[in-house]
């Protein structure tokens, strides 16, 4: 008999049974569906509408109905279109009519939005520790080859040079922003529901808060209809998956650029490469042109979900059940990028001499040399014109910057004489002084000991930078355990299991 079917005559064509049914994704929630249930039942035993001996056997009966969820061993109905309706009909089998009653007080409408909320809770925990797995990997790459010198290039071109451990330490801090919006949405997914019923709230005199706080909720949602209508808490998960998938996908586009022998910057192991079925030469970093490639779906699962709600009247429409095929999607392809993204990174190895040549291209020391010139006195702007003719007169000769001539240094000045500073640059012509100094500013040591500033790229700011990423992500890796230890848990579930 179907659940809901007192008012109808005949049976539901097979068209719309299947294309109603969700079964096939939605079983992904009986853990959390059976965790609501047996916080739902006590409920309803503290406000009388079930005797002890009925809540005992109901959630004797739930308690086993998991077991057997944990174990595979439940066999799903595809009749019964959804996993609320299959787990009840498997708990009347275990316990009889009274599991008519716990449906009391309560709608599939705030049913659902409980158990997403749990199931939402869980993963972005596991999406946390896969975070941090990341940034742990990018981290120890610092600390094994970060004190190479690379260039650091805007507009795709050369720019400055810094330290490799640098560039890692950039995503480490994109990493952990993620983690702070996540934890954000978290905190906002971590309201209760359960008691909203179908829109109106629940016609009973049910405690919301206590059965709240039993399943770890902070609070219960205030508005019935906005309890069960929207799914603000799940765009705002998916925006935060889909920014942190953005973030993936900048570090293995630089990583695929980095991988070809025109940069050769690094190798990515074997174990993380693949071959072409034509071409024996080949040897093509496939991970992380996936990792580019899913970054693309997760935006397009958010630009759905964002589409999916622009239109919806309140309260529940059932064009909110696709809200699921967009979460559960993005969430797993965050966890399976973060895990992959982690091994190559792991096993990446760093040719340090092509980095260091790159960074010698294109005159990348000229900011630090035209500093110099500003240290001793010149305005910018006319440093920055001195420095450029520099740079043209370097160029036009095939020299490094640290190589010009004295004579060079000596026309540069000469060019930046003829505007307002010309009898500053004069004085500073007459410095015997400039000339290596000047030169020391141009070598890639001393451009990089230059920017000596909180978030700079100075050796000593870096090694800095590194030593607190490393004592955070320790101290955290280590509480976490603990934590676990404390509560006899074994660790974090990984998303959506």
């Amino acid at each position: 008999m179907r659940l809901w079917g007192g008012r109808f005559s005949g049976t539901t064509d097979e068209r719309v049974a299947a294309f109603t049914r969700s079964i096939d994704l939605d079983g992904a929630l009986a853990i959390d569906d059976i965790a609501g249930s047996i916080a739902h039942v006590r409920g309803l035993g503290r406000a009388g509408l079930l005797t002890g001996a009925e809540v005992a056997t109901l959630v004797e009966g739930l308690d086993g109905l998991r077991a057997e969820v944990e174990a595979g061993d439940l066999a799903w109905d595809p009749s019964l279109e959804d996993v609320h309706l299959n787990l009840e009909a498997a708990l009347t089998a275990r316990v009889g009519a009274l599991a008519g009653k716990l449906h009391t007080g309560r709608s599939r409408n705030d049913q659902v939005a409980t158990d997403l909320r749990l199931w939402l809770r869980r993963s972005i925990d596991g999406l946390d520790e896969g975070i941090v797995r990341m940034e742990v990997a990018l981290v120890a790459l610092a600390e094994r080859d970060g004190d190479a010198i690379m260039p650091g290039s805007t507009h795709l071109q050369p720019a400055q040079p810094v330290l490799f451990a640098h560039h890692l330490l950039a995503y480490v801090e994109m990493l952990e922003r993620d983690r702070g919006r996540l934890r954000d949405a978290r905190r906002r997914a971590n309201i209760s529901p359960l008691g909203a019923g179908a829109l109106a709230g629940a016609g009973y005199p049910l405690d919301r808060g206590t059965t709240a706080a039993e399943l770890g909720f902070e609070g219960v949602t205030a508005n019935s209809l906005d309890a069960v209508s929207d799914r603000d808490f799940v765009v705002e998960t998916v925006s935060a998956v889909a920014l942190c998938m953005v973030h993936l996908s900048r570090l293995a586009e630089e990583i695929t650029w980095w991988s070809n022998p025109r940069f050769g910057f690094v190798r990515p192991a074997d174990a993380f490469s693949t071959g072409s079925s034509m071409m024996p030469n080949k040897k093509n970093p496939d991970p992380a042109e996936l990792v580019r490639a899913r970054a693309a779906r997760v935006i397009g699962s958010l630009t759905g979900l964002l589409a999916l709600l622009k239109g919806l009247p309140l309260a529940y429409q059932r064009d909110l059940q696709e809200d699921k095929p967009a979460l559960f999607e993005a969430i797993a392809t965050l966890d399976a990028s973060l895990d992959v993204m982690a091994g190559l990174v792991d096993t990446l190895a760093v040719d340090r001499g092509r980095m260091r040549a790159a960074a010698l291209e294109g005159y990348t020391t000229a900011t630090a040399v035209a500093d110099a010139l500003v240290r001793r006195g010149l305005p910018f702007r006319t440093s920055h014109h001195v420095v450029g003719s520099l740079v043209a007169q370097a160029e036009a000769s095939g020299v490094a910057l640290d190589a010009v001539s004295d004579a060079m240094i000596e026309d540069a000045l000469a060019e930046g004489a003829g505007g307002l500073d010309g009898e500053l640059v004069a004085r500073l012509a007459d410095d015997r002084t400039l000339p290596d100094a000047l030169r020391t500013a141009a070598g890639l040591e001393g451009a990089l000991a230059s920017c000596d500033v909180v978030g700079g790229t100075a050796p000593d700011r870096v090694a800095d930078a590194l030593r607190g990423a490393r004592e955070r992500l320790d101290g955290e890796r280590a509480g976490r355990s603990r934590s676990l230890k404390a509560r006899g848990a074994g660790p974090t579930a990984r998303p959506g299991r």
